[in-house]
């Protein structure tokens, strides 16, 4: 629902997008996009997926018709060689994970979206190495969104809830918190936490910080936080940013400075 709200989450998604450089592309790796392989969207013309069931027609009704970039795509595949990546022409497209953090973001619709596929047969280190594999193109004008929830249980929601956290959502999501903004590659640590089976009951929604944590790790970086906070008591929205690669163009001095290009927003609109 918050593609259609507006509330603290999505101003600060909001504000993101306009302080940031206009970027070439946009390239997210989305809780939604859960398979048995690692695929990039590689169409022209990506198609809106609505991919849930049950909210209000308004939802449904939804278009986010940003181009893709075929191009891009293959350079995907190439930068993260020898990880294998599928072209999907046809099957994915634009899924809620990704525009219902975008029509806040970037509004206009009209950057070339990318998604990356999470290939659910692969384990947790996979997933750590290939954000870090993807961090040349950070370098190239490409903007990297992981959209999901460090904290996401949909079976334990209480609606009497709506803005606060269970104890042990809030242990986990801070836990989570101190290690993206002092030693992001230790994320992987948070699998034994003890809060872990209750925060993360199903990986999808987890697996997108660790690619923006990878991306970290490969510019030995850490990130910062863009807003926090929880819903439903089983439900964490905190977001991550990391700001700007080494190699990437900078500002005059006069100008403002360079913000963070790379966002991690929760994503709740399946709650």
């Amino acid at each position: 629902m918050n593609a259609l709200e507006h509330n603290g989450y999505t101003e600060a998604w909001r504000a993101f997008g306009s302080s940031v450089p206009r970027p070439r592309a946009i390239l997210c790796i989305s809780a939604h996009w859960y398979i048995n392989a690692t695929a990039v969207t590689a169409m022209a013309k990506p198609k809106t997926i609505h991919d849930f069931y049950g909210f209000p027609d308004a939802l449904f009704a939804v278009e986010y018709p940003a181009p893709g970039d075929p191009e891009l795509a293959r350079q995907i595949v190439d930068v993260v060689a020898p990880t294998w990546v599928g072209a999907d022409q046809d099957s994915w497209g634009i899924d809620h994970g990704t525009w219902s953090v975008l029509v806040h973001a970037f509004p206009g619709a009209d950057i070339p979206v990318l998604q990356l596929s999470i290939n659910a047969q692969e384990p947790f280190e996979y997933h750590l190495e290939l954000g870090a594999a993807l961090a040349p193109l950070r370098a190239r004008g490409v903007l990297i969104i992981g959209s999901g929830n460090v904290v996401h249980n949909l079976r334990r929601i209480d609606p009497n809830q709506p803005e606060t956290g269970y104890d042990w959502a809030r242990r986990f999501n801070s836990a989570a918190r101190v290690h993206m903004t002092t030693s992001p590659a230790d994320a992987l640590t948070l699998r034994d936490h003890a809060d872990f089976r209750n925060a993360v009951p199903t990986a999808e929604h987890f697996l997108p910080l660790l690619y923006i944590a990878g991306l970290a790790a490969a510019d030995n970086a850490t990130t910062d936080v863009l807003i926090d906070g929880y819903n439903f008591g089983s439900l964490s929205m905190t977001a991550y940013t990391l700001g700007a690669p080494p190699s990437a163009p900078t500002r005059s001095s006069s100008a403002a400075p360079l913000p963070d290009p790379d966002v991690v927003p929760a994503d709740d609109t399946n709650a």
